[in-house]
């Protein structure tokens, strides 16, 4: 990051930038004309070559790249970029915080990041717990940045300092002139690092967490959704989160602590003393740290997941919408053709009884009859299946369970009974084993009947697939846990067990390891949103070759037996 301090150091004017993104100007025909902060590291930031580099950068150009499009990244004073995005010299925004105010001038794309906001100090300035306690300080500020924005909706009677760029805001900060520095937290933990700024400190919790995503002027829907079909392809494939870990990766474990000194002179047994007490503290701190990093970690993974089933809900959606008209069609017309083709059936094997010799197509005419008949069958037969799976799209894209006010009180017990009811046929046809082990006096949950009935029976057929051709058992309980106040429901088979690599991917859409035998890779998917659509929780434990458990708890209602 030499390069990177050369130019945050001498803190170089927009006039001075990259070759590529001195001036703002007019796009070349066919060519997006991209703009970004020269001065947010690690999002976006000029190198010592005066190159425009960083995880917005790198995440723009491989957009350009799935969706063969020309982009011209120009990178400048976060005020001018915003402004010439707004009166057309350049058409997008390759990272910008997501607001209610700016919504009514920009559109936003689904987000690549989440980015929060922190609060800097010098040793002067007193720690605070809430913004409130800002009123009558006096606050840098990143001009046209979010946090200026923010503190002027709030009007908590604020004095703000408005400077360029981040690095700016924190340098003034160091001088000890004004009282904190509001800025982006990720960019602010790694300027203080690389100016090496020793006498700023972060106060407060980093608050503020806003979804970060392309920008475009208001009515641009069509530029938009390029950056937004794109960024959902990198998000699937796993490219995006490969760039964001190269960004981020290193960031997000936490800043190494500053080594301690110790003035003074001291007895050699008070020093180690001192040495002993600190290494305890340390490794206690450190442990501390460690599982810190590991839980914002996980957050971080889930909160990419939910983007991502949101981004790619929105084209499943499209998908589903165009399918369903014309299989719609399919589906009316057939029977219509399978009763025209049986009447005509009946005047060619007359004609054919009474003239022989009658050929179609080349073929005679028997043969032809009964192949004939075979292919219609199989057509009508798949255009239902496009029909199921359509449906299962649709359910996979919708965006929240049914409203909230027409759930109502159900019995688990009462749901997989029902369930294994519309199951029985399938069940009748293996030699599989069912056991029925429901706990007596269950607590109610509140759900919709259908929606979880259509989950316990994806279970079901799953745990019979895995157990097909073999003399097994699967059994399904209910159970209450009184701690947790939660109800579950396992359904536990002796089949042939999923591998490591696979259960992680088990609600991913489309995914299917029985895709020869029909299946769409919707059914868990579909079954995952239910579940949490009911704040519900569903959890797999698998071993090959000798079963699997899936787990399905949800919150109770019913207070008689609980604490």
């Amino acid at each position: 990051m030499t390069g990177l301090l050369l130019v945050l150091v001498h803190g170089l004017p927009i006039k001075a930038l990259a070759a590529d993104s001195v001036v703002i100007h007019h796009a070349h025909h066919g060519v997006i004309r991209v703009g970004g902060d020269h001065n947010y590291p690690p999002y976006e930031f000029l190198d010592e070559a005066g190159v425009a580099t960083g995880y917005n950068v790198e995440l723009t150009q491989a957009i350009a790249e799935v969706m063969g499009i020309q982009v011209d990244i120009q990178l400048g004073l976060w005020s001018d970029m915003r402004k010439a995005v707004l009166t057309g010299e350049l058409d997008v925004l390759q990272g910008m915080s997501v607001s209610e105010p700016r919504k009514q001038i920009f559109d936003f794309s689904p987000s690549h990041a989440l980015v929060h906001q922190s609060l800097f100090a010098h040793p002067l300035s007193p720690n605070i717990e809430s913004l409130n306690e800002l009123t009558g300080k006096e606050v840098i500020v990143q001009r046209g940045g979010i946090m200026h924005d923010k503190l002027k909706i709030l009007d908590l009677n604020v004095t703000l300092i408005l400077v360029d760029t981040h690095a700016d805001a924190l340098r003034l900060l160091a001088t000890l002139k004004h009282d904190y520095a509001a800025v982006a937290n990720l960019p602010g933990l790694y300027l203080s690092r690389e100016l090496k700024l020793t006498n700023i400190r972060t106060v407060m919790q980093p608050f503020l967490a806003q979804r970060y995503g392309y920008a475009v002027r208001k009515g641009e829907e069509d530029l938009l959704a390029q950056f937004a079909q794109g960024l959902a392809i990198l998000k699937n494939t796993g490219r995006q989160q490969q760039i964001y870990q190269k960004w981020f990766g290193t960031l997000e474990a936490g800043f190494p602590w500053k080594t301690l000194g110790l003035s003074g002179a001291v007895v050699s047994v008070l020093m180690l003393f001192i040495i002993a007490t600190v290494g305890i503290w340390n490794r206690s701190l450190r442990k501390k740290v460690e599982e810190r990093t590991q839980d914002l970690q996980e957050r971080q993974k889930q909160l990419m997941q939910v983007d991502k089933m949101a981004s790619l809900g929105i084209l499943v959606s499209g998908v589903a919408h165009e399918i369903n008209n014309p299989c719609g069609i399919l589906t009316l017309n057939f029977p219509v053709v399978l009763e025209a083709f049986d009447e005509i059936r009946e005047i060619l094997d007359e004609e054919y009884q009474q003239k022989g010799g009658l050929e179609l197509m080349g073929m005679p005419y028997p043969k032809m009859r009964d192949t004939l008949s075979s292919i219609l069958q199989d057509m009508d037969d798949s255009t239902k299946r496009i029909k199921g799976i359509v449906a299962d799209l649709k359910h996979f894209s919708s965006q929240s369970g049914d409203d909230k006010h027409s759930m109502e009180c159900l019995d688990v017990n009462e749901l997989c009974e029902t369930a294994c009811r519309l199951t029985v046929n399938t069940i009748n046809k293996t030699s599989i084993e069912f056991v029925n082990d429901f706990e007596a006096n269950l607590p109610k949950i509140m759900g919709h009947a259908q929606r979880i009935e259509q989950v316990i029976v994806n279970l079901i057929l799953n745990a019979i697939q895995a157990s097909q051709g073999t003399e097994s058992t699967i059994r399904i309980s209910t159970h209450y846990d009184k701690y947790s106040r939660r109800v579950s429901l396992q359904i536990t088979d002796q089949g042939c067990g999923i591998s490591e690599e696979n259960m992680a991917k088990l609600t991913d859409p489309f995914f299917t390891t029985n895709r020869q035998e029909g299946g769409t890779g919707l059914g868990l998917s579909v079954s995952a949103g239910i579940v949490r659509d009911h704040d519900g929780l569903m959890h797999f434990t698998s071993k090959p070759g000798v079963g699997t458990t899936v787990t399905l708890s949800m919150p109770a209602v019913d207070k008689g037996l609980q604490l």
